[in-house]
């Protein structure tokens, strides 16, 4: 009787497949994968769009934990065992296709699949290099530098291919609440990237390239970086005789 030679495990295949544990779903802007507090029994995968992760304080505060990209999993704290509750809320950003795996199944491909656990091994850990990179950033740079960098992950520079240059809309509010400061600081460095030509945005933002060029090269202005620069108002000749009297 011949030899049954199994055939490789397709990834791609995988992540695509519509089958028992195993559900591909389209959400619409703002609509909700699962919320924080509710029961985790399922990773999902981000087959395309952008989303986002937002948690909510006990004061009713909500921030932005991170954005989410085509190509990301999300949800996995599932896999730490029955009775896990969700620590975070997963919405749309844009309009998305998501698969959504029960636990049980993914933990039974990791097991019986070396290629995709090692695939899935890579992403987490590479996640949580991101995370360890966001709190350093958050600990020892300037307003302006974070932001900056959160506009760069964002456009997917640094990720395999070319850059997503338009990235999706994005409000100042969520921006401020990623990098830890108030809108108006946000728009006020929004406004300087523009000037600078870092940026375009009309409706959404268009990041170039010269944004990462002046980050790696630590060559975003040092003065003003944390808040707007105060000026004095243009001398008028009233004020100008009140000094010359004080002489």
């Amino acid at each position: 009787m011949g030899r049954v030679t199994r055939k490789p495990f397709d990834i791609v295949a995988f992540l695509v497949a519509k089958v028992p544990g195993r559900r591909s779903s389209n959400y619409t802007t703002k609509q909700i994968f699962f919320s924080q507090g509710g029961p985790a029994n399922s990773v999902f995968y981000l087959q395309t769009g952008r989303a986002k992760l937002t948690v909510l304080s006990k004061g009713g505060k909500e921030a932005t934990v991170t954005l989410l990209a085509a190509g990301d999993f999300f949800g996995e704290e599932s896999m730490a065992g029955a009775g896990t509750l969700r620590m975070v809320t997963a919405s749309a950003i844009t309009a998305c296709t998501v698969l959504k795996i029960a636990t049980a199944e993914i933990l039974r491909v990791l097991q019986a699949e070396h290629k995709f656990s090692t695939f899935f091994l890579k992403f987490i850990v590479i996640r949580g290099m991101r995370t360890q990179a966001d709190l350093i950033d958050q600990l020892f740079n300037s307003c302006e530098k974070r932001l900056a960098r959160t506009l760069l992950l964002m456009a997917e520079y640094g990720e395999p291919g070319a850059p997503e240059t338009l990235i999706p809309p994005v409000t100042q509010g969520t921006l401020a609440d990623m990098i830890g400061t108030t809108r108006s600081r946000v728009s006020f460095f929004m406004n300087r990237f523009r000037k600078l030509g870092y940026i375009h945005y009309n409706g959404g933002i268009r990041v170039h390239k010269s944004l990462l060029n002046a980050v790696l090269h630590d060559k975003l202005p040092e003065e003003n970086a944390s808040r707007p620069k105060l000026l004095d108002p243009a001398p008028s000749p009233a004020r100008t005789a009140k000094r010359a009297k004080l002489v």
